[in-house]
This record gives C-alpha cells, sequence and structure tokens, in this order.
C-alpha cells in the first residue's frame, strides 16, 4: 500500500512514523512535509488546501490511500477531489469537516443529536457578544467560529478581553465555561462504526501551572489512569454515534477522525468541541503506545470495513509528548534558529524527536520555521518513567531561546 500524508507539523510527523512500522505500507510520500518527515518518507511540494493540485498528485503517484492531516485542507475539499478519483481518502468530506469548520454548526449538530454540551450563542456583531458575555458571567470562553489553527479561543476572567477577542472575528461562539478536567478522545469512523483510541490530555497554556495565553498545545500524555472506566464507552454511546447518526441524516456522512473534546464536569461528561482531524500533539503520545497497524486501520475507516476490523492492540504502558516551542511563541515566534542534539536525544531509550515547524536551511542544516518545533515523545512503562525519559531527551536538544513546559503529566504521574 502506497500511502501520501498530507500536512507538515508534528502530527504528520508521528502519522508517518506509526505508517513506517506498518508492513503493509510499501512507500510513503508526505505534502509537503518539514525538516523531519523526510527521514520517513518522501517529501514533495504541493499546496496542502488545492483539492486538484493535492488529487493529482495522489494520481499521478498511483497513491492507494490518502491521509489528510491538517484541518484547512479538509474544509477546502481535499477528501471531495481524492475520492473522485477514485482514490481512498482517510478524511470527511468539506460537508463534514464543518464540524470543525464552524462552531455553530457544530453546536447545531450537537443540539439535534440531543448531544451534551455547553450553552451557547452564536453572535456577529458587539451588541449580541456582550449580552452573552453578561448572560453567563466570568469565567468567559469565547471561540471564533472558523478555523483558527488552534488558537481561536479565549478563556478568561477579564470582560475587556473576552469582548475584544469577540470584536476581533467575523463570527464567534461564546459559551458557558465548563469545570472539571478535559480528555482528548480520537475517534476512529468509517461514518458508521466507529474506534476509540486511547484517551489523552494535553496542556494548552504555555507556561507551568497552566498559565499564559493558550496554544495549540505544549504537551500531552496517555492514558488516563484518573479517568473513569466507563469514559469511553459513555462517550461513544451519547456523543460519537449519536453525532454519525445526525450527520448521516444530513445527508453529510463523517468519516475520518473525529476528534472529541470532553470536560468531566461535576453535572456529567460535556462536550467542548469537535475537531475533524488528529490533533496535536496528543497524536504523538497516542500513536507512540498503538500497535496496530495504522495503515490497514485507516484504510478500512476510508473503505467502509472498520466493522471487520479486531481490537486495537496497545502497549501497555505510558507516553508522555513535550513540546519544544521557538522564542516568542506563540506570539511571534522566532525562525531560522539552527537546531542540534536531536540524535543524542533519540538515543534516550523509549525516545522519538517529532518535528513540526523545521526546515533545511540551503547549507543542508535543520533550522527552526514555526513556533511549536518539535514534539519529543517518550515511553515508558508508566508515567513516570515516560516522562523522565522526555526530559532527559529535551536537555540534549539546542535551540537557542527554546522554551517547554516542565510540568507535563506531572500532576498525574505524582499521583499515580
Amino acid at each position: 500500500m502506497k500511502v501520501l500524508v498530507i500536512g507538515n507539523g508534528g502530527r504528520e510527523h508521528a502519522l508517518i512514523r506509526a505508517l513506517s512500522q506498518d508492513s503493509s505500507v510499501t512507500g510513503i510520500w508526505c505534502a509537503p512535509g518539514n525538516g523531519g518527515t523526510g527521514q520517513h518518507a518522501t517529501n514533495i511540494d504541493v499546496d496542502a488546501t488545492n483539492p486538484a493540485a493535492v488529487a493529482t498528485l495522489a494520481s499521478e503517484l498511483a497513491i492507494d490511500l490518502v491521509v489528510v492531516g491538517p484541518e484547512a485542507p479538509l474544509v477546502a475539499g481535499v477528501a471531495d477531489a481524492v475520492r473522485e478519483l477514485g482514490i481512498a481518502c482517510f478524511g470527511p468530506s468539506a460537508a463534514a469537516a464543518q464540524l470543525e469548520g464552524s462552531k455553530a454548526f457544530a453546536k447545531e449538530v450537537m443540539a439535534a443529536a440531543s448531544v451534551p454540551t455547553a450553552r451557547s450563542f452564536a453572535c456577529t456583531n458587539s451588541d449580541q457578544a456582550e449580552a452573552a458575555l453578561d448572560a453567563f458571567g466570568p469565567t468567559y470562553v469565547v471561540k471564533d467560529d472558523g478555523l483558527a489553527a488552534g488558537k481561536g479561543v479565549v478563556v478568561t476572567d477579564d470582560r475587556a478581553q473576552a469582548l475584544a477577542h469577540a470584536q476581533d472575528c467575523d463570527r464567534v461562539v461564546i459559551e458557558e465555561f465548563l469545570d472539571g478536567p478535559e480528555v482528548s478522545l480520537f475517534v476512529i469512523t468509517d461514518g458508521t462504526d466507529a474506534l476509540a483510541l486511547s484517551p489523552a490530555q494535553d496542556f494548552k497554556r504555555i507556561d507551568d501551572n497552566d498559565e499564559g495565553p493558550n496554544t495549540g498545545g505544549m504537551g500531552a500524555y496517555t492514558p488516563l489512569e484518573w479517568a473513569p472506566n466507563d469514559l469511553i464507552d459513555e462517550v461513544l454511546a451519547t456523543v460519537v454515534h449519536p453525532t454519525l447518526q445526525e450527520m448521516q441524516k444530513r445527508g453529510t456522512p463523517f468519516s475520518g477522525l473525529l476528534y472529541v473534546g470532553l470536560a468531566l464536569t461535576s453535572q456529567g461528561v460535556k462536550v467542548v468541541e469537535f475537531n475533524a482531524r488528529f490533533g496535536d500533539p496528543e497524536t504523538q503520545a497516542v500513536l507512540a503506545r498503538l500497535e496496530t497497524p495504522l495503515g490497514q486501520l485507516l484504510l478500512a475507516a476510508s473503505n467502509g470495513t472498520l466493522s471487520q476490523q479486531p481490537a486495537l492492540i496497545w502497549n501497555p504502558g505510558s507516553a508522555v509528548t513535550v513540546v519544544l516551542a521557538a522564542p516568542g511563541y506563540p506570539q511571534s515566534p522566532l525562525t531560522g534558529e539552527i537546531i542540534t542534539g536531536i540524535d543524542h536525544a533519540e538515543a534516550v531509550e523509549g525516545v522519538m524527536v517529532l518535528h513540526a515547524g523545521t526546515t533545511i536551511n540551503a547549507d543542508g542544516e535543520l533550522t527552526s520555521s514555526g513556533g511549536r518545533v518539535l514534539s519529543v515523545t517518550a515511553t515508558g512503562a508508566n508515567l513516570e518513567q515516560a516522562r523522565a525519559r522526555a526530559y532527559e531527551a529535551l536537555g540534549h536538544i539546542d535551540l537557542r531561546d527554546g522554551h517547554y513546559r516542565t510540568d507535563i503529566a506531572l500532576k498525574a504521574a505524582h499521583s499515580a
């Protein structure tokens, strides 16, 4: 099986690393790729948000399966264009991807499907936003209705900051604050059947102790020993299957990866958001533990045979991912800095370094090209060992003024 992965981030590198372990996968291409994906795939330049260009590339390479990583190509209709050529594609149609492309649309679907979620208002002007903020009171949650690369959400007790964010967006969803810990659950689906992966937790704030502005994610870990034993069964029954049925009812069946962001509130499990693709950086940690061949799993979801898949096989240990970010991230990341020490980092047992914002410069040197530069992922017999390995590996990597959180999975490891 020849696989084309669309994207250039840490999530795509994690997918490629996992696909390279599947004996049924005979070749991997990544478009456009980054400074690390070329180690395990052939990077090839393409505009990932141009459906015709991606479909043509897949046809020319005689690809058997296209895996679309980021949200923007999905919303642009890349999966539709690929399928029109008769090529299997893991990722929802443009219409179905609106579950992520529009927060307001996702709320409409959840309401129709009786999915538990936060109460909300969709607002298109300042008067509506002010009324919604006053209706809920602090803590304020303001979400850009459209795609914002994981950074369109403001959660604050400062009403002026919340209103300013609303005014900066064309349309926002303002909703009640959900108490309790958050959980990320990835669900692979062919539109009817669904298989949940290992629940994970990510860390959105830039600084230790969950302080500072929101980011695309500074780290993650899995499994969650503290989560209820019946969490997956409950979410599949009350969230996933009702949502899939509602999408079928609308004539826009959802196949691919349904990312369910959850809050385990004092009033039960509620949906924070849907995404239409693997989340970053949870993907890095989750796939590090998955032993089921990934290519065969994604192909089954793409061709409607997921019900024939056996139960997923997992490494019994833990996995931790810590993101190394560029100086100035998330506001104004400084790029173009040389990165060294990755070979020494990967010499640490159980560690792999996954590239996100990297590129190879004209001199053949690995340099930073984005805000989140690397995801250092480690497995271990338990959470404490996985954490220790990840941070030991980070100590070997040199990126001038790069920074990372030191408390990823710390509380969970101490309470285990």
